[in-house]
């Protein structure tokens, strides 16, 4: 199992060989494309991240120490975001789900290419995220 800050260097090496913002956001939509399906009895009010502008369904689990999520979103962008999350959270004990600091966010420059709204959705998910973490302690 890879440590978050290698999963983290992992995205923005993956990142740096894109120049351009459009083609950064591309990708990031790629990578929601990739997401498993999550199941339809996820898909209810009790699953919603509040705060975001889109929807975003969030599961969690606990399994032999560690804590993996599963989500979807109604829009192709923000389940992109929801999905490099998961890339770097799930499968992580919950202890480190709650101190990492997810350095990636910014080395990627994501949120200063965001709308505010998408920016206080994307604050939502990693705080929802915790939560479950912390939930999960």
């Amino acid at each position: 199992m890879q440590s978050i800050p290698e999963i983290e260097q992992e995205i923005v090496n993956e990142f740096a060989l894109f120049d351009d913002q459009m083609d950064k956001y591309e990708y990031i939509i790629d990578i929601g494309k990739k997401l498993p399906a999550l199941d339809a009895r996820y898909m209810t009010d009790d699953f919603l991240v509040k705060g975001c502008q889109s929807k975003v369904w969030l599961h969690a689990y606990p399994k032999d120490g560690r804590i993996y999520f599963e989500a979807d979103s109604n829009t192709a962008i923000t389940k992109g975001i929801i999905a490099l999350l998961i890339r770097v959270l799930s499968g992580q004990k919950a202890a480190d789900v709650l101190s990492c600091p997810l350095t990636f966010i910014d080395s990627i420059q994501l949120r200063s290419h965001l709308s505010s709204q998408r920016s206080n959705g994307l604050t939502s998910m990693i705080q929802r995220m915790r939560a479950y973490a912390q939930a999960y302690l």
